[in-house]
């Protein structure tokens, strides 16, 4: 079935627009709303969460009704089937952090992974059944709904509509299941909506009667809709057909966890961010503690001196990232220590102005104690703040659907150390505090933050992205608070990215050439690459100003009033 295209508004400054048709839907890029607003990957996610705020429903309730739309219009990222993050500032002054990554299966081990010669075959935690930890995103939303208002029924009602009647891909939404067509196929043991004879096309309708029902059972039985009877022995049949080991013992025991929020003071504000399984707020705080004491405001945004620190500190960071991170119930990782102001003080006493630190000269630092994702940001009437991240891992995850339950499953099993020292799919290396164990939650990049000044929020931010997630969440603070740069040139600015390895900074096409050109001349290698970041960013001015700012490169929509 065939619609009239998609229009796009590149630019819509002032209220909410009306309730548009799932056929016929527009792409707002930026708008300076009165009352609320939330900032996602679809327009369409964003509009459901809009409209739960428009019916009395707060940040959180627009949050959870957000993620239950990605999870139908955005199959590449957004998920049932996945996990990740939420931080939040409520009006009351509390602070929040949920946990809900997934985790490794009762029946993983360390080197489930391995050939008969110790060989990483880094295949099997990318693709196909086994690569899936146990969903975390379902558990997540019912933990994060005791500081909602509405009933959860009505929470994911949206989404049950958008999955039963179906909705108009974008042309990027085509391309990407052009794309994984044959994927799909080889790695399915039922057919799966995502698959049709002829190639998708912008404007084509994508229907998932079987998503609705798993939808329909959650709003009807809570998580245990999904974690239990119907849908989890879909799940375990599923597993049996493809030689997956997600058991219903695993299902049934998953948990959301509560974590402590990690906060930190940068320039006056006070950063809320992710703390541990997501080693992004412990990344942003060792960047920005690093460059701090630097002029960058008089070097200016993107001159030579600016990128060369910034680059520096985030290769640094990332060194110390792949020997001491990771779960922190299964590993005791010396946070105090690598997050003090002298420790990351010495950290840079080795960078030298004007040339390139080698990353072979750069390893973690001595102690004395060790890409497909998606983002939403929603700021609500009262001044509630909520910066959520979710993630499949790789684009459309394991591309494994669950059969007869339409969801994809993640492939997060390879953000753990496969093995230890072997890279994972964004070059990533680990050690031993991220090798496989059960039931452990592996290592993320995800960043949601939230920026405060006077304990009221200023920035909610993040973004997709994998490895690059930390250095985007890393780059848009900077942007937006030291650079002092407007709201859209934050969100779009061309971004740069350095892991320590492979040794090497990777830049977007826009990035400016002069720059590179200069430090090329220091020894820094430059690769250009498509775009990596989606950063959702709602910036409250001093005055109560909001502006909303959905990024560039991608469908990302803002929606409120």
């Amino acid at each position: 079935m065939r619609f009239p295209l998609i229009s796009v508004l590149l630019l819509y400054t002032g209220a909410a627009l009306a309730q548009s048709s799932p056929y016929n839907y527009q792409v707002t890029k930026y708008m300076t709303p009165r009352r609320y607003a939330v900032v996602s990957a679809h327009p369409l996610a964003s509009e459901a969460g809009a409209q739960v705020m428009k019916a009395g429903g707060n940040a959180v309730d627009a949050a959870i009704a957000t993620q239950l739309a990605l999870a139908v219009v955005y199959p590449e990222a957004g998920n049932l089937g996945g996990g990740g993050f939420m931080v939040a500032r409520l009006r009351n002054g509390q602070s929040l952090a949920i946990d809900y990554r997934e985790m490794a299966p009762q029946k993983a081990h360390r080197d489930m992974y391995l050939d008969g010669n110790g060989n990483a075959q880094t295949r099997l935690s990318l693709d196909g059944h086994l690569a899936a930890g146990v969903p975390g995103t379902v558990a997540g939303l019912f933990a994060s709904h005791q500081y909602a208002k509405l009933p959860f029924a009505k929470l994911v009602a949206p989404a049950i509509k958008l999955a039963e009647k179906g909705f108009v891909i974008t042309e990027r939404e085509a391309a990407g299941l052009n794309r994984r067509k044959e994927d799909f196929i080889r790695l399915n043991t039922m057919p799966t909506a995502f698959v049709k004879d002829t190639p998708w096309k912008a404007g084509d309708t994508l229907v998932q009667k079987d998503l609705a029902r798993t939808l329909r059972l959650i709003a009807q039985k809570g998580a245990a809709g999904f974690y239990e009877g119907e849908t989890a022995e879909k799940v375990v049949a599923e597993m049996r057909r493809g030689g997956g080991i997600i058991s219903a013992a695993d299902l049934k025991g998953y948990r959301a966890k509560p974590r402590q929020p990690l906060q930190f003071k940068f320039r006056g504000y006070d950063i809320l961010t992710m703390p541990l399984p997501s080693s992004g707020g412990v990344g942003i705080q060792q960047m920005l503690g690093m460059v701090e004491s630097y002029p960058l405001e008089e070097w200016g945004f993107h001159s030579v001196q600016s990128v060369q620190v910034m680059i520096e500190a985030e290769r640094r960071a990332y060194a110390d990232r792949a020997k001491f991170l990771g779960d922190p119930d299964f590993t005791s990782p010396p946070l105090a220590a690598i997050t003090q102001p002298s420790y990351l003080k010495t950290r840079m006493q080795t960078f030298t102005p004007g040339r390139a630190t080698p990353s072979e000269a750069v390893q973690a630092g001595l102690v004395k104690e060790s890409m497909q994702t998606t983002h939403l940001s929603v700021l609500d009437a009262d001044g509630n703040a909520v910066s959520v991240t979710t993630t499949l891992n790789g684009g459309y995850g394991s591309k494994v659907v669950v059969g007869g339950a339409g969801f994809l499953l993640n492939n997060e099993m390879d953000d753990f150390s496969v093995k230890p020292g072997t890279p994972n799919m964004y070059g990533l290396i680990g050690a031993e505090a991220n090798a496989i164990a059960p039931r452990k939650r592996m290592l993320s990049s995800m960043t949601p933050t939230i920026v405060l000044q006077h304990n009221r929020p200023v920035l909610i931010a993040g973004t997709p992205g994998g490895s690059t997630i930390i250095t985007s969440v890393f780059q848009t603070i900077l942007n937006a608070l030291v650079f002092n740069l407007d709201a859209q040139t934050t969100v779009n600015a061309p971004k740069f990215h350095h892991q320590w390895l492979p040794d090497e900074v990777r830049i977007e096409q826009d990035f400016p050439d002069s720059t590179r050109a200069a430090l090329e001349k220091m020894g820094y290698k430059f690769v250009k690459s498509g775009p990596w970041s989606r950063t959702e960013v709602i910036k409250i001015h001093p005055d109560g100003k909001i502006e909303a700012v959905g990024d560039k490169r991608g469908d990302d929509s803002a929606a409120g009033e």
